[in-house]
């Protein structure tokens, strides 16, 4: 019995083929654990989209998709001199290049793309830099621009990308093929007007996958069901049942991801307020599980286990039976499901 994802497959694929209807040639990206999926799966799926280049995170997930996927293979994270060595296959993987020094340390021949400091302030070569990069001796493939989510001060996306071709024109560099994430499809057309001889790819991976939420759906099984009294103990840590009621156990536990969540940027005083009263329930042990049964949102009995999680049924619902399915509303990038169901 396990934690399962069920995927409407011919929906899931009606929202990949609109999304690429929107962003003509985009790369789809397939990282860490597959937005749920596994990236061998997403890479089948990129087969079938027919995209010509797949973008994966690291260097180790391009040796590991290779076999699956016989495009291109984009490796995001910026290659590090001197980091630990794949196996990938020759002439079909291109290196994203964030610093000038790495370009010297790369193979003669290897293909890059150079990332560009953008607003995320994250990694990336500056203006100034862009003359002096020593592209003699490597494949350019073309420039990388990863833009931020949001823009609180007003700046347009779209005026950012132009001033990064306008600056590797003037250093004399090619602007055929841009590569962009987390830039919408309407500036996408603006900056093609903009700059008809410039190719811009767009790299999706969370909308491509998990745009249609109605398409994927999380479920646990439900593995025992124990009836408690009021002030009953149980559990590793031994406390009291609030009342009378059912232990359900259900599959999920923090091997999966369950329970484990990654910190949230929160706006506005009512999410704020939300943030308070959980934390408050929290410091009582009374944490809301992710689970769902009869259209409820359980509590967790106690904190979830490696593999299960132990949650608590008031008396007043009717428990599910062994085996029966309970909905799970988790963060898919960040949870391992045991299979992946296609209906």
């Amino acid at each position: 019995m396990t934690l399962s994802l069920y995927v409407d497959t011919a929906r899931w694929r009606t929202h990949q083929q609109s999304v690429l209807a929107e962003f003509p040639g985009l790369v789809p990206v397939a990282k860490g654990n597959g937005y749920g999926f596994r990236n061998e799966r997403l890479a089948q799926e990129a087969v079938l989209l027919g995209s010509p280049m797949l973008a994966v995170g690291t260097a180790r997930e391009a040796a590991e998709t290779a076999a699956v996927f016989p495009g291109d293979l984009l490796v995001l994270t910026p290659f590090r001199p001197g980091e630990e060595g794949f196996a990938m296959p020759a002439g079909r993987v291109v290196r994203t290049v964030a610093h000038a020094d790495a370009l010297t340390a790369l193979p003669p021949g290897t293909r890059v793309v150079v990332e560009c400091m953008t607003g995320m302030r994250r990694h990336g070569i500056a203006p100034e830099d862009l003359s002096r990069l020593a592209l003699d001796r490597v494949q350019l493939e073309g420039f990388a621009l990863h833009l931020p989510l949001d823009r609180p001060d007003g700046t347009d996306p779209v005026d950012e990308v132009a001033g990064w071709v306008d600056a590797i024109a003037a250093a004399g560099l090619p602007t055929r093929f841009v590569y962009l994430s987390h830039l919408g499809a309407a500036d996408s057309a603006r900056l093609a007007e903009r700059y008809p001889a410039t190719v811009f790819r767009s790299r999706i991976g969370t909308r491509l996958w998990l745009g249609d939420h109605e398409a994927i759906q999380s479920r646990a099984t439900v593995l025992d069901v124990n009836a408690v009294a009021k002030g009953d103990r149980f559990g590793y840590r031994q406390n009291r049942a609030p009342s009378d009621g059912h232990l359900l156990v259900a599959t999920g536990g923090t091997a999966h991801g369950v329970g484990l969540e990654a910190p949230k940027h929160v706006q506005g005083m009512v999410p704020r307020a939300k943030g308070l009263a959980r934390a408050g329930l929290a410091t009582v042990n009374r944490t809301l599980s992710p689970y769902v049964w009869g259209g409820k949102q359980l509590w967790f009995a106690e904190p979830p286990h490696m593999q299960v999680s132990l949650l608590f049924l008031p008396s007043e619902s009717k428990p599910p039976a062994i085996g029966d399915e309970l909905t799970l509303h988790v963060r898919h990038t960040t949870t391992h499901f045991d299979r992946v169901v296609d209906r």
